[in-house]
């Protein structure tokens, strides 16, 4: 049994699948390792080995954590568009999803701004999708529908929105879909200025600040035991 992407697994999930045939060897791989895994291995109820070497011409992703500013976020679409490169927005708010859109499009008037989540239709979630990857639209706004199996080598600038409301691996993880290829990437964390951080969302975003460079995700795993 092999599974992919581990990190959206529960252990209830894993144990229900162990139990479809009754010696079953399992690979688990994730580019994110969570705590609970780490913390099988380190009990030895686990083997893990983990690969550190990048895939050959990646770069790490710069990263900033930084306040929410419509200034930045103009300049820094503006600098990808300017690379001919494309822009994930990260707002994990159905609700307000659309009005964040429109204040995007409002900072950058020329780029061509979408909209992408969970409960849209799964034809119009395709269509927004697939006008993404062929590099019809600029900048994509979405939730964390995009935190995995994504690869759009042209889209190299993430802007996540309230990044303290996000743990430390989905932030990881989030960050992965920009830099899969060769230019540089860039990942701003954004924090509100309209109520105060909590002390461990501040030593999650250091964290993720710190551990930028590439196969850091085991060092993360590990901070995230320890937070």
């Amino acid at each position: 049994l092999v599974v992919d992407e581990e990190q959206r697994f529960g252990v209830e999930h894993k144990e229900k699948l162990k139990k479809l045939r009754v010696n079953v060897d399992i690979l688990t791989m994730t580019a994110t390792p969570i705590p609970r895994t780490l913390h099988m291995a380190m009990l030895g109820l686990r083997d893990i080995s983990s690969l550190a070497t990048a895939p050959l011409d990646r770069r790490s992703i710069v990263t900033s954590v930084t306040a929410y500013n419509d200034e930045l976020i103009r300049k820094t679409i503006i600098r990808e568009l300017n690379r001919q490169g494309q822009v994930f927005f990260v707002h994990n708010r159905v609700k307000s999803i659309e009005k964040k859109c429109w204040e995007i499009q409002k900072l950058v008037p020329d780029a061509k701004v979408a909209i992408a989540h969970g409960q849209m239709t799964s034809h119009e979630l395709e269509k927004a999708m697939i006008a993404f990857v062929l590099g019809q639209t600029d900048v994509l706004v979405c939730t964390t529908i995009i935190e995995s199996g994504l690869d759009i080598p042209n889209a190299n600038t993430m802007i996540i929105n309230d990044a303290d409301r996000f743990g430390l691996a989905e932030l990881h993880q989030l960050r992965g879909r920009v830099g899969r290829y060769k230019h540089r990437a860039y990942a701003y964390m954004l924090l509100p200025a309209s109520r105060p951080i909590t002390p461990i969302a501040s030593k999650r975003l250091k964290a993720i600040e710190e551990y930028s460079h590439l196969g850091a995700g085991f060092r993360i795993a590990l901070r995230d035991l320890e937070i």
